[in-house]
C-alpha cells in the first residue's frame, strides 16, 4: 500500500503552527513510511502588518494580537514565546521566508543537505521569531539562522536567482486556490476530500489517518 499523501500547509509567523510542530513530530513517529508529509506554504502574513493592525483594530490593534498570542502560550507548556512578540519586531511579510526556505528546500532535492533540512529550517526561523524576536523576513537574518545551521549560502542564493524557488512558491499559491487553503496549519488528506484546519488536536489527526489505513481510497466504507 501506498503511504498517505498529506499536504501540510502553514506559515512560518502562525503561532498555531509553531505549536503544532510536536504534532507533526509525534505523527512521523507513530506511522513512520506510512505516511509522507508535504510541506507547503500559505501566506496568512503576507502583508502582516497591515492586515493585523486592520483586524485588530477593535481589540487593541497590534498591541492587541500580541496580547492574545501571550494568552495563547501560556496554554502549551513546551513552546517558548517572547514577551515583546509582534510589537517590538514586526516582520513586514512572510513570504520572503517562505521563498528562502523553498530555496532550502531546492538545496536538499539537489542532495546538497540531508533531505529533512527543510522541517529543520522551518522550525529554526519559527523558534527564532518567537523566542528572539528575529526579523525573519529580512534576508540578513535568514542568512544568520543558515549560517548557525551549517548550510550552503551560496546554493541557497542560487535557487533564488535562478528563479527556481520562486516557481516552487508559486506552486504553493496554485494548491492554497485549489484547496481553498485560508488558515494556518492545514492538512489535506485523501486527494482533498478531507481536511483539518487551525488547532486540531493530535487524536483527531491520528483518527483521519487511521481511518484512510484501515479504508484505503476506492474501497467501500460503511461509513
Amino acid at each position: 500500500m501506498e503511504p498517505i499523501r498529506i499536504l501540510y500547509f502553514s506559515d512560518v509567523l502562525c503561532i498555531w503552527a509553531y505549536i503544532a510542530q510536536i504534532r507533526l513530530d509525534e505523527l512521523k513517529a507513530t506511522f513512520q513510511d506510512k505516511i509522507t508529509i508535504e510541506p507547503h506554504f500559505v501566506p496568512v502574513f503576507g502583508t502582516a502588518r497591515e492586515k493585523l493592525e486592520n483586524r485588530w483594530q477593535d481589540r487593541g490593534g497590534l498591541q492587541g494580537y500580541a496580547d492574545h498570542i501571550q494568552e495563547v502560550a501560556k496554554k502549551f507548556d513546551h513552546i517558548n514565546v517572547h514577551p515583546d512578540v509582534w510589537t517590538k519586531v514586526t516582520p513586514p511579510s512572510s513570504t520572503s521566508c517562505h521563498l528562502f526556505l523553498h530555496a532550502i528546500q531546492l538545496v536538499a532535492t539537489k542532495g546538497l543537505v540531508e533531505r529533512d533540512t527543510l522541517e529543520k529550517a522551518t522550525w529554526a526561523f519559527r523558534e527564532a521569531f518567537f523566542t528572539q524576536l528575529a526579523n525573519v523576513s529580512d534576508r540578513k537574518v535568514q542568512f544568520e539562522i543558515s549560517e548557525e545551521l551549517k548550510l550552503p549560502i551560496a546554493a541557497i542564493e542560487t535557487q533564488i536567482h535562478s528563479g527556481e524557488a520562486y516557481a516552487q512558491l508559486s506552486k504553493d499559491f496554485e494548491l492554497v486556490k485549489e484547496h481553498t487553503v485560508t488558515v494556518s496549519p492545514t492538512l489535506i488528506f485523501n486527494e482533498g476530500r478531507q481536511k483539518l484546519n487551525g488547532n486540531v488536536g493530535y487524536r483527531v489527526i491520528e483518527a483521519n489517518i487511521r481511518e484512510l489505513l484501515h479504508n484505503p481510497p476506492g474501497e467501500q466504507s460503511w461509513c
